[in-house]
């Protein structure tokens, strides 16, 4: 990583007081875990620091990491509106408010005197967050509804842009985007450790080697390379809890996922000439599980270690609106987002959700399975 790339983020961090982590949808563990990570070191450069992302709620399997309950789906109150009353020679005795009609009603009343129009002025203030730090999101619009909702804020606010993937559009003012890494996790340790390697204590680095197990299932992915396996052992010196991490990722099923997998496994459906995977679930299979639509990623990650060969796992259920959804997955150099080119999706290149409406959980898998394959040939 280049030094003044390194100085430029840390001069810039510095400079900020208030910075907000922004997790994109479609991030995954790797992305929640780094966010997790990064929010403990700026605190400890006394940084009042918020995350937000666009998917909400972290999965499941990282409730162990400390803060994760504080993560929030929305930004509001981004900027507030200011009245200013010069009442330097007119006091206010008393201020009271109503809501009529729809407009807001302000009853300003003095001691003595009264104010005239040119003793009221209105602004409004400065954005509530000074920074930007996105983790694994190649452009703006991965930041969904977190951006479209809240366009101005993003482009007048600098941005750092942390990700590792090549599809990076390097949008931010600084782009700090290393593409031989295996993980957001691993680009943000060796930002870190440039800076101040002191900044990682062991609930740093458990959050960090959480990101890079999660991204790479446990380091079998083929993205990973020495320098990845070096980074590991860095973190687990520094206390980084490997076995937990493991056993929270992995080795921990709920009763609901163990069923509705069981169902999903019973349809797993494959391809001869394809290497794809794919598997549904309806209405009644979530209710004889017992299991929610959160249960899902645990369920494609036992989908994906079921079945080793394929590059391409996809996952069709059926909602409680009877809309039809589904997870697809898959294996660098494919292209998630190419593959299901023609729906309307949100995720990554790993990894895209997508929702059709008016049809049959049967009808989307002819549709949606013919075009993954037509785009493979």
């Amino acid at each position: 990583m280049a030094l003044k790339e390194t100085q430029q983020t840390l001069e810039t961090i510095k400079r900020s007081t208030h910075p907000l982590i922004c997790i994109p949808s479609g991030g995954g563990a790797d992305a929640y875990a780094t966010a997790l990570g990064l929010a403990k070191v700026l605190v400890k450069l006394g940084k009042e620091v918020v995350i937000v992302a666009a998917d909400g709620a972290a999965p499941k399997n990282l409730e162990f990491l400390p803060g994760v309950d504080k993560i929030t789906s929305r930004l509001d109150n981004l900027r507030r509106f200011v009245i200013e009353l010069d009442a330097s020679k007119t006091k206010v005795e008393e201020l009271t408010y109503e809501l009529k009609n729809d407009k807001l009603l302000v009853y300003l009343s003095p001691k003595k005197g009264f104010w005239a129009e040119k003793d009221v002025r209105t602004s409004s203030s400065g954005y509530k967050f000074d920074l930007i730090i996105c983790i694994g999101s190649p452009d703006y619009e991965s930041c969904a509804q977190l951006y479209s909702e809240n366009t101005d804020f993003f482009f007048r606010t600098p941005v750092i842009n942390i990700d590792h993937a090549p599809e990076n559009e390097h949008y931010g003012q600084i782009n700090v985007v290393d593409i031989t890494a295996s993980a957001c996790a691993e680009v943000c340790h060796d930002l870190i450790d440039a800076i101040e390697p002191g900044l990682i204590d062991e609930e740093v680095a458990t959050a960090f080697l959480t990101g890079m197990i999660a991204k790479t299932r446990s380091f079998k992915t083929k993205n990973v390379t020495p320098k990845t396996l070096q980074t590991a052992s860095k973190l687990i010196a520094k206390g980084a809890r490997r076995e937990e991490i493991v056993q929270r990722l992995y080795r921990t099923r709920s009763i609901q996922t163990l069923r509705l997998w069981g169902r999903a496994l019973a349809r797993l459906k494959a391809d001869e000439d394809a290497p794809i995977v794919w598997s549904l679930l309806s209405q009644q299979d979530f209710m004889h599980a017992g299991a929610e639509e959160k249960d899902l990623p645990d369920v494609i990650d036992e989908l994906i270690a079921s079945s080793p060969e394929a590059k391409i796992v996809v996952l069709m259920y059926e909602m409680t609106n009877r809309n039809i959804c589904a997870i697809v997955r898959t294996e660098r150099p494919l292209d998630a987002i190419t593959l299901c080119r023609g729906f309307s999706t949100a995720g990554t290149r790993d990894e895209v959700w997508l929702c059709i409406i008016n049809k049959t959980i049967v009808q989307v898998e002819k549709e949606l399975i013919s075009a993954i394959k037509e785009q493979i040939k």
